[in-house]
């Protein structure tokens, strides 16, 4: 049964992006961009989740967006749009009489009227400016009733829009952690790799003549699990963790203790600048999920300027 379902809804998401018009697609994005004043959408039921999130998700990605439900506008809530605006209506058949009866109202408020449907034939596309057709072939449901299929293509068509227009406006990354200064996306978009970092005396350093014996204990004492090997104007040449020790012991024996650093470090170590971002470190110790680096040079113009450890990371919430 489940693959029978799987392969359906397949089928029918394909026959979305197989058939979606996008000439109209771009009219309805400059439409948006062309809009001055909010964009706002409403929707009954299903229709008006679906459209409640994409407001939600165009706020946050830098286009002035609301949702409110039809039958708030009837009592109050019109007097929000103006000549400005851009209102937004959210219908699988295009025949639900509760949006219908607010268009005469709109109108009068001289805001522009768009509507998203998945029936180009319907009272909703005809009565507004513009109209943009979602392609339907049927729901997943048994009965063709529940709305599965409509809602997937209303929300994948929000998504579409709403990134279409945060990537016109230049809307970067610097903008979005603006919008989310507090939770995971909050902690991922604002502290730097500088905010968590060992720096000066903290940072365990070793030169490459020096006997592993001789540097065991800034090895322990610093508790960052890895020296930085560095010449006399703090250039980075490489890395030694304890993981290197251990492995080191179980080949060489206790012979190794008086081997020079440089014989024993990793040469090409991972580094980042101390400006980026922690999230961004993060993704360079997990670039290889079968082997997760656990420490990271930081370096500014290639010398060592401190030394990030994942636990710190994680501590912070960024994940």
């Amino acid at each position: 049964m489940l693959t029978e379902l799987l392969e359906a809804q397949r089928r029918y998401v394909d026959h979305y992006f197989d058939h979606l018009d996008l000439t109209e697609v771009d009219k309805v994005v400059q439409e948006c961009l062309s809009t001055k004043g909010l964009i706002v959408f409403t929707g009954v039921g299903k229709s008006g989740i679906i459209a409640e999130k994409i407001a939600m998700t165009m706020i946050s990605t830098g286009t002035k967006a609301l949702y409110l439900p039809p039958t708030n506008f009837l009592h109050g809530d019109i007097g929000i749009l103006s000549e400005n605006d851009l209102f937004v209506l959210m219908s699988r058949s295009g025949e639900t009489e509760e949006l219908l009866n607010l268009i005469p109202f709109v109108k009068k408020r001289s805001a522009r009227l768009l509507s998203i449907v998945s029936n180009p034939h319907s009272r909703l596309a005809k009565q507004c400016d513009l109209s943009i057709n979602l392609p339907f072939e049927k729901e997943l449901c048994p009965f063709d009733l529940a709305p599965t299929t409509s809602t997937t293509v209303q929300l994948l068509f929000g998504d579409l829009l709403a990134i279409a227009l945060m990537r016109s406006k230049g809307f970067d990354l610097s903008a979005y952690a603006l919008n989310h200064p507090s939770g995971s996306i909050g902690k991922k978009m604002t502290i730097t790799v500088e905010e968590l970092m060992f720096k000066d005396n903290h940072v365990p350093l070793a030169a490459p003549s020096d006997r592993l014996l001789d540097v065991l204990v800034e090895l322990t004492n610093k508790k960052c699990g890895a020296l930085l090997v560095t010449d006399d104007e703090r250039n980075l040449l490489g890395i030694f963790t304890d993981g290197d020790l251990r492995r080191a012991l179980q080949t060489q024996g206790p012979d190794v203790l008086q081997k020079p650093i440089r014989e024993l470090m990793t040469p090409s170590a991972l580094r980042i600048e101390r400006d980026k971002l922690a999230w961004e470190a993060l993704k360079i110790m997990q670039r290889d999920p079968k082997k997760f680096v656990m420490v990271l040079p930081v370096v500014e113009q290639g010398k060592v300027a401190g030394i990030l450890r994942m636990h710190d990371i994680v501590q912070a919430g960024i994940t």
